[in-house]
């Protein structure tokens, strides 16, 4: 990113931003310790205006949105992102402006009405980050148990990744979210869900970590849709059970978006430390909550740390020291 072409409004906005990364606890990028993962659902992501400036017309995100959102983004190692439209000539621009070492990795078009002319991606830190060789769309077969749904609307898509030691796949899914009523969207949740809880079982799969995210419009943690989603044992970590992940436009708090795995199935390390970005009200000051949402998104980021430093936890093996405490190796006396 080449901030010395940044207008000063844009410069403004990304400070701002930068100040709420901090705020939100999201740790930095640290070689060979620690892996940063995201899930976002960027806005009817297409087209860009190529020009800092305000378009009279559409589409309404321009240069000084996509400043914001690389920011953000920079401050990942992969991240899945929903709401990619056909036309990818805005992703192209912001795989410019994050530069070459970051790598993309996209499904084709969903197609049909409930599909949204949709595309799932992973836009990924090569200097920390290596795919490792799966990538595949998750389609049910005709005699699936779940009679409900015969397909997903908007097919999940897997990728694996390398992160030093470290190799795992990630799902992401962005659920259809129907005419309005959320019973509808529980079929498709409780599908997605028994899908990745019969792939978890099978010892030949490719990677043992499967980690879904993504936007799966889920309401409240109470209601039954996070229970479809919870269903076959997916859950999410403490750090995000209470987070609200859509822009506070006047609105309810909404927990759409979700970072989960099987709770005791995952090799990777967890450190306790996951949440949001909240760029509301800090950028595009001059506009309202709602206009705003057109240019960067309706949803905020999400985020979650896991430890890749192998010789810490060889540590922690060899002394017997329980990983869930906050500084397990804090234990052992001076």
């Amino acid at each position: 990113m080449n901030y010395l072409d940044y207008p000063p409004e844009t410069a403004a906005d990304v400070v701002r931003v930068r100040r709420r990364i901090e705020e939100a606890g999201l740790p930095p990028k640290v070689m060979d310790h620690n892996l940063l993962i995201g899930t976002w659902n960027i806005r009817m992501f297409g087209k860009v205006y190529p020009s800092f400036e305000e378009n009279p017309d559409s589409p309404k995100r321009n240069l000084r949105a996509l400043a914001i959102i690389a920011e953000i983004i920079s401050r990942l190692d992969v991240v899945a992102i929903q709401e990619v439209r056909r036309d990818i000539s805005g992703l192209r621009l912001l795989l410019d402006m994050l530069g070459p070492q970051w790598g993309v990795i996209i499904s084709d078009v969903n197609e049909g009405r409930e599909g949204n002319a949709e595309r799932l991606t992973f836009l990924y830190d090569r200097r920390r980050v290596t795919p490792s060789g799966l990538a595949g769309e998750l389609v049910l077969p005709p005699d699936w148990g779940n009679q409900a749904i015969q397909q997903f609307a908007r097919t999940p898509y897997a990728v694996s990744f390398r992160a030093g030691e470290e190799a795992f796949i990630l799902v992401t899914v962005h659920i259809k979210y129907g005419s309005g009523d959320p019973n509808e969207r529980i079929p498709e949740l409780e599908a997605f869900a028994e899908w990745i809880a019969n792939w978890g079982q099978q010892e030949t799969r490719y990677h043992q970590d499967i980690i879904v995210l993504g936007d799966f419009n889920i309401d409240r943690r109470d209601d039954p849709r996070f229970e479809a989603f919870a269903s076959r044992g997916l859950n999410v970590p403490p750090a995000l059970r209470d987070v609200s992940t859509n822009l506070a436009t006047g609105k309810k708090a909404k927990y759409y978006d979700q970072i989960g795995w099987f709770m005791g199935q995952l090799n990777m390390e967890f450190t306790g430390r996951a949440g949001t970005v909240n760029f509301a009200k800090a950028v595009f000051k001059e506009l309202t909550l709602s206009q705003m949402s057109y240019r960067v998104s309706d949803h905020l980021p999400l985020w979650a740390e896991f430890s890749i430093d192998r010789s810490r936890f060889y540590l922690m093996q060899a002394l017997g020291l329980d990983a869930s405490l906050p500084d397990p190796l804090a234990a052992v006396p001076d």
